[in-house]
This record gives structure tokens, C-alpha cells and sequence, in this order.
């Protein structure tokens, strides 16, 4: 038994998430970890909502909440729907706990006694209508690369080109529209990443099993220009977290927060603090996953996200673990795997809450339940390349896949034995070449599917298990239990037999994408669980005869065209 730490990209506080944020990080994260759990493997799986910054001060004024009340609501909401979507997280923490507030702290000191924080003098943009800097997201104006007209003090949204505020021509500000702007000084915190550069960059070539969409953006900020640069760790902001050494105000820095992204990635470090408090636990519970000196030695580090936040998490959080252990006394855990994903688009275009363009996640669950998103999202997950979500395509998954393979066989199958030998497992007959190919051809087939999960080939994995759903039908198929009970009723009922003792195999092996169907394939055997086979031809004479089922409602209704073509022009957006 292996001791596995999940972490998921954090979902940011700002409302509503699309399916492209949904694939992009917490979906493949909960389906690897319950396929870990199904190994028997100690698991935990990690995520938080991402609490501060300025989009959630904004967002929170547009909404007339303080900023507190306003990520509250969100974090239940969000939540609520990543319990919808059956996301198994063991603890879904906030940002804005008393936890991370401490630890950034802490190490925030840690790294100013390493020497990797310098006080920096610069240039912000000070909006004298609202008394206040402007950092990032509280100015708009136009890009100096591409000339769109609404880019952001931190990066344009049209051509993504990553910009300062100082940068943008006709700046104005984002909470008042005033242009009433002047450039002045301020000092703030900077994280010496350059000085950390050969490390990271040996570390990451010793990472020979990392996806190349990880190493080669991890790779092009390494190298590319004049190298990695330092990052200025602290804002002029209200909400955040205080900038303070340890326990003490930072001299200088009184007023200011750090920075969103210093804090956030600490959050996968507090959030488990967090879920030992909730569970009653001590310190050493949750040490025990990150501290190696403390047990985590033996951990392997898994972490999920879209290939936005890769740069990050390959870059600036390992310089803030490996610089907090300059001197042996805090050795923290560094990731072992970055599984980085490609976007999901929708119809050939970006989502746009303002727009109403796409799916998001409260909007999918009130058309369909929750396993018809995550088989489609996870068997076209965007892990070469970017994957492109359609209607067409979408229904074509549904009907295909689930309605037509996997309902089908369950359908077929339990009516047909409720309708000639009752509501249990019939006795009679021998398994015979027929039972034993399938035992031979899913034998292989389920090699392949736990060797793509191990390697988180997650569209690899859910091609691989559709096969062996396909076997089931072809089995059935080709053994016609309906014209063999005329001739042969012992015949039709070790066929049977054999189908049902699929079902409960398909169930096992579904778990990790489908959980809610597997349960109810469960449910309709009379099984609460059903574990992972170790040996198929044992798992094909689990359910004995006699052995009571009942018929499932239809798993999956199949997506019309009509629906299809109401929800296309539903979601277009403006």
C-alpha cells in the first residue's frame, strides 16, 4: 500500500466554474484518487477555493458584499457543486483560513532568513478618485502588443501577453473608470527566484516521467529571454493576508498583503492542517504529509492543473519549499508529478461568463446528472492538445457510450433474467470457450486499463474501459441466452450467470468515472461495494446462484436531437 497526496489546482473564489475549469484540474484529480483508493492505497485528496486577489474585491463590489461575506457564499456554493459533481475531495479548504494565513507568514520569514526576499522600490499606477493603488486587475486600458481596447493590469486577455500596469496606454481605473491616474512609488517584497535557477532547473530534468506539456513551460520560463525573474510577493491591497514576519509586522510593508499567488499554493500545505482540525487530529496528521522529516518520506506527490498555473507550481512554490529549508530545519514535501492539461473550448471559442457563452458547472448538473459530464469531459480530457466540447459531440458520447454500451448491457441482461428465471442469479450450467475468452480478452484488457491509470493517460484509460464494456455486449451478443433457452435453458442460464457477474465487474471498474452508476449497478445487485479484481476469471464467479438483483431504472437516457439543438442555441452566447 502506497501513501498517495492528490492536490487540485485551487478553483478561484470569482464565481460559477465552466466545464473547461472543471476538466482543467479538480475532475481528473478525484478520478485518479478514487482509482488509487480502489488499489487500497492511503489516499488524500486535497483542494481549496482561492481566496484573495483583486478579481475577488471586485467581484465582491459588483456584488455589494464585504469581501468576506462575498468568498463565504462563494466557497458554499462552489462546495455544493463540487459534491454534485461527486468530486471526493477529503477536505475542501479556503485561502482565507487562519491556517494559511500563519504558514505564509511563517514562511514567508523563513525565505527572508534563506536571503530570497528583497525589499524593492517600483512604480505602481494610484488612482487619486479612489485613493488608492491600482495593482493588476484594478486597471483596464489598452494592450501595447495587440491594441485591445479592455485589457487587464496583468496580462491581455485578447493576445495573453503577460503585462504590468504601467504598461497599458490610456489606463483608466477598473472600480471608478476614472482616468485620473498618476504613477508613483511604493516598496514591496520580492521573491529572489533567479537566485534559485540552477536548483530548479536540475530538479526539473531529474523529472524524466513529467509530461511534456509540464517540462517544456516550466522549461521556456527558465530559459527563454533573461531567464526566470524575480516576483514580487506583496500587493497594495486590503484583503490578504497581512504582511508580517512570523509573528511580527514586516517593517515597511504595513497595509499591504501578499500576493495572491505567494499564498495560494501554501493553501495545498494549510488546507491539510485544515482537514486534520476538522477531523480531530493533531499536528502530526497532517505533518505527516508534507514534512519528510515528520513521515512524509514516504509520499508520492500528485498534482492536477491546467497549464496556466504549470509555471507556478514548477517554478515559484518549489523556490518557496526548497528556500524555507536553507538550513535543513523545515525539509517540506516537493512534487513528485504535475499532471498538466491543455484547454477545453467550447464550440471552437473561449467560455465567457459575460457572455453566456458555455456550460458551467450549476448549469450542467440542472440539465443532466453528473456522469454524463464526467465521461465526456474525461474521455476527451485536453491532455495532448486542447479538446473542444460540442453539442454533437456530447451527444454522440452519451448515446453511444453509456446509453447504447453500458445501459444496454445492464438493460438487457436483467431483464431478460427477471423475465425467465426470476429476480436472482440462475443455477445451471457450465462456463465453457466462450467464458473463458472473455475471461482471457478482459484479463488483458484490464492490464492495460490499470497501466494507463497509473501513468494518468486519463483518455487512454476511458477508451480502454469502453472496450471491456464492449466485450460484455459482444458476449452477450453472440451467446443469444434468449434463443438458447429455447433449446437449452441450462446453457442460457450459465450465460446468464456469467453477464450478471459482468455487471458487477463493470461496476468496479467504472467507479473512478462513473460513481453514481456504479453505485446504482451495485444497488441493483445488492452489493454496497465491489472490490477492484485482482483476478478476472474470480471476479466472473463472485455473485453465487440464488444471489437476489433487482432491475435498474434505465441508467442512461439517450439525448435527442431536439434537446441537442435547444441547448446549442441555449448556450451560444450573446
Amino acid at each position: 500500500m502506497a501513501r498517495i497526496l492528490i492536490t487540485s489546482a485551487l478553483p478561484y473564489i470569482n464565481g460559477v466554474k465552466h466545464l473547461g475549469n472543471l476538466v482543467g484540474s479538480m475532475l481528473p484529480a478525484d478520478a485518479y484518487a478514487r482509482y488509487c483508493r480502489a488499489q487500497g492505497h492511503e489516499v488524500l485528496l486535497i483542494c481549496a477555493t482561492d481566496e484573495h486577489g483583486t478579481p475577488a474585491e471586485l467581484a465582491a463590489a459588483a456584488a455589494g458584499q464585504s469581501v468576506a461575506d462575498y468568498c463565504a457564499e462563494l466557497w458554499a456554493i462552489q462546495k455544493r457543486l463540487g459534491d454534485g459533481f461527486r468530486l471526493s475531495f477529503d477536505h475542501f479548504g479556503r485561502s482565507s483560513s487562519e491556517r494559511n494565513h500563519k504558514l505564509t507568514q511563517h514562511l514567508a520569514g523563513r525565505l527572508a532568513d534563506a536571503g530570497l526576499i528583497e525589499e524593492r522600490e517600483e512604480e505602481q499606477v494610484y488612482s487619486n478618485a479612489d485613493g488608492r493603488y491600482l495593482p493588476d486587475r484594478y486597471i483596464e486600458g489598452t494592450c501595447p502588443n495587440c491594441g485591445y481596447e479592455r485589457a487587464r493590469g496583468d496580462q491581455c486577455e485578447n493576445c495573453t501577453k503577460q503585462l504590468n500596469p504601467t504598461d497599458l496606454i490610456d489606463p483608466r481605473s477598473a472600480i471608478s473608470g476614472s482616468t485620473d491616474l498618476e504613477v508613483r512609488k511604493t516598496k514591496h517584497l520580492y521573491l529572489k527566484q533567479s537566485a534559485m535557477r540552477q536548483r530548479l532547473s536540475d530538479w526539473i530534468d531529474s523529472k524524466k516521467d513529467w509530461p511534456l506539456l509540464t517540462t517544456s513551460i516550466a522549461r521556456k520560463w527558465l530559459n527563454e529571454g533573461d531567464g526566470l525573474q524575480d516576483r514580487g510577493i506583496t500587493r497594495d491591497l486590503d484583503w490578504g493576508i497581512p504582511v508580517k514576519r512570523g509573528d511580527q509586522t514586516w517593517p515597511g510593508m504595513q497595509g499591504k498583503v501578499f500576493y495572491v499567488w505567494f499564498d495560494a499554493p501554501i493553501e495545498y500545505i494549510a488546507a491539510t492542517a485544515e482537514w486534520a482540525d476538522a477531523t480531530g487530529q493533531d499536528d502530526a496528521a497532517w505533518q505527516r504529509w508534507w514534512r519528510e522529516d515528520l513521515g512524509a518520506g514516504d509520499v508520492r506527490y500528485v498534482q492536477f492543473m491546467a497549464k496556466d498555473n504549470v509555471p507556478f507550481h514548477t517554478l515559484s512554490f518549489p523556490v518557496t519549499i526548497m528556500g524555507a529549508n536553507f538550513d535543513g530545519e523545515e525539509p517540506w514535501k516537493l512534487v513528485d508529478y504535475i499532471k498538466g492539461f491543455n484547454w477545453l473550448t467550447y464550440e471552437g471559442g473561449k467560455f465567457s461568463t459575460s457572455q453566456g457563452r458555455g456550460v458551467f458547472m450549476d448549469q450542467a448538473l440542472d440539465i443532466l446528472p453528473s456522469d454524463y459530464w464526467r465521461w465526456w469531459l474525461l474521455s476527451n480530457a485536453p491532455e495532448g492538445s486542447d479538446s473542444d466540447f460540442t453539442w454533437g459531440g456530447f451527444q454522440t458520447g452519451v448515446n453511444k457510450d453509456l446509453a447504447d454500451v453500458l445501459g444496454n448491457f445492464v438493460s438487457r441482461v436483467t431483464k431478460f433474467c427477471r423475465s425467465k428465471f426470476g429476480e436472482e442469479v440462475p443455477p445451471g450450467g457450465e462456463y465453457g470457450a466462450a467464458e473463458a475468452a472473455v475471461v482471457a480478452e478482459l484479463t488483458k484488457r484490464l492490464k492495460a486499463y490499470e497501466a494507463n491509470w497509473e501513468a494518468m493517460e486519463i483518455r487512454k484509460a476511458a477508451s480502454e474501459l469502453r472496450a471491456i464494456w464492449v466485450v460484455g455486449n459482444e458476449y452477450l451478443q453472440s451467446a443469444a441466452p434468449w434463443a438458447a433457452f429455447k433449446e437449452d435453458p441450462q446453457r442460457a442460464a450459465a450465460t446468464v450467470r456469467f453477464a450478471l457477474n459482468l455487471v458487477r465487474l463493470y461496476a468496479a471498474l467504472s467507479h473512478p468515472f462513473l460513481p453514481d452508476t456504479a453505485e446504482a449497478m451495485l444497488a441493483a445487485l445488492g452489493l454496497e461495494q465491489a472490490e477492484w479484481p485482482k483476478d478476472i476469471g474470480t471476479a466472473l464467479d463472485a455473485l453465487p446462484p440464488g444471489h437476489a438483483f433487482t432491475v435498474p431504472d434505465n441508467l442512461f437516457a439517450k439525448i435527442s436531437d431536439e434537446m441537442r439543438a435547444e441547448m446549442e442555441a441555449r448556450f451560444a452566447g450573446e
